[in-house]
């Protein structure tokens, strides 16, 4: 059986792939704690269910066009105008299955065989095998300092001849850090001057914490809408705790939003009718779900980083929003790959390796789900790297992973 050369070269989702990973050892019923997911615990706004709901009794569920329903549209026009005061047409927009989908599709409707795709590390995994897949080459930039904000000589420094796009995701995924308002600016417009495009992944912009407002990046673009190579991403999946409706959009000028929308169409046709209904109704319905789920998180966040800085020779930087952070193992473990199977066989912590994101050395965790299960998560991965932590907390980790084994 022969297998595409480009198959051959795409890396399966890791995030994904621990999902499902523990998925299956809890079922087996054994004492698994998710530390590497991304999916609010919290459930879907009520008048999402009750807008699905509403559509799903008629019995008419029927095929959309292929770039959304008019009043899924028509939400996304109202929200971009509210939360980026830029107001846009319903040939600006596009509806995905999900905020991946989108990306995905504005490659393909950008990029020439071998054009490069720039983005800051750490990164979102799944960045440089969905530049592979629309035949571009993905150029990841570490900054030199070994923070996680980039700076636009960097940046600027990795464009060339054959760039095509940068992709930013500010709040950062996996970092939690939001990029500066001056790096914001600088880099829009270091794009219009080179006249390449910028994709913005705003996924995370509703959830950050301590007080601080997003950046918004329409602030800084000097050319009108339909001229502008900008293509702003969103989507339901984190701010409104709807990962499973699979429903993102983009913004972006009429003529690459047509070109999308022909591409999506061969692709998947529109997304699911309910789920875009579901979308419609939490876009439009009363929005407490939003900061509920980031007061939740910002005290998660809390907790977290209060655990990881007991522990000796990790180095977390402080996440800004998102439901993510990001620490250095490396005093410990050099090998991402190999510490996060140490966690998984040795305490049942599922974590995400940081050489998927780019950067070795480091573990993603995730705040989003219990404080119980952030607490003894980060107990156990305390104790697996020093058994003789002198702790009582780790009596009960020590008796489960006994019990266990």
């Amino acid at each position: 059986m022969s297998i595409s050369q480009l198959a051959r070269s795409i890396s399966e989702s890791v995030t994904l792939k621990l999902n499902e990973t523990a998925a299956l050892l809890r079922e087996k019923g054994e004492p698994v704690i998710h530390l590497g997911g991304g999916e609010p615990k919290s459930r879907a706004p009520i008048d999402a269910i009750v807008s699905c709901t509403a559509v799903l009794n008629t019995g008419e569920i029927r095929y959309t066009p292929p770039d959304g329903i008019p009043a899924l549209k028509k939400a996304i026009i109202r929200y971009t105008e509210e939360h980026y005061r830029k107001l846009v047409s319903p040939d600006n927009v596009i509806a995905s299955n999900g905020a991946k989908q989108a990306i995905m599709v504005a490659l393909y409707a950008i990029l020439e065989p071998k054009d490069e795709v720039v983005f800051p590390a750490p990164y979102w995994v799944s960045y440089p095998e969905m530049v592979k897949l629309a035949g571009g080459v993905p150029v990841p930039v570490t900054p030199e300092d070994g923070s996680f904000h980039p700076r636009i000589e960097e940046i600027a420094e990795a464009v060339g001849p054959y760039t095509k796009a940068i992709i930013i995701n500010s709040p950062n995924n996996p970092s939690g850090v939001m990029y500066s308002r001056d790096f914001i600016a600088e880099v829009v417009q270091f794009c219009e001057k080179k006249n390449i495009w910028l994709i913005m992944d705003d996924t995370y912009n509703r959830l950050v914490f301590d007080g601080k407002t997003p950046v918004n990046c329409y602030e800084f673009v000097t050319q009108p809408l339909d001229s502008s190579k900008l293509i702003l991403i969103n989507c339901v999946s984190k701010m409104y705790a709807m990962t499973g409706f699979r429903i993102g959009w983009a913004v972006g000028n009429r003529e690459v939003i047509r070109a999308m929308i022909n591409i999506q169409s061969q692709q998947t046709s529109g997304p699911s009718a309910p789920a875009q209904w579901a979308a419609v109704g939490a876009l439009n319905g009363v929005q407490s779900s939003i900061e509920s789920l980031r007061m939740t998180l910002e005290n998660n966040r809390n907790v977290m980083i209060e655990r990881l800085r007991a522990i000796d020779g990790v180095k977390v930087v402080k996440p800004d929003g998102t439901f993510y952070c990001f620490p250095d193992f490396s005093a410990y473990m050099r090998d991402s790959n190999k510490l996060a199977n140490l966690l998984l066989e040795k305490v049942r912590v599922v974590t995400v390796p940081g050489k998927e994101f780019g950067m070795e050395g480091h573990l993603r965790l995730s705040f989003c789900g219990t404080v119980k299960e952030i607490t003894e998560g980060i107990e156990r991965i305390q104790w697996a790297l020093d058994p003789k932590a002198p702790n009582e907390l780790y009596l009960g980790t020590r008796k489960l992973v006994r019990d266990w084994l």
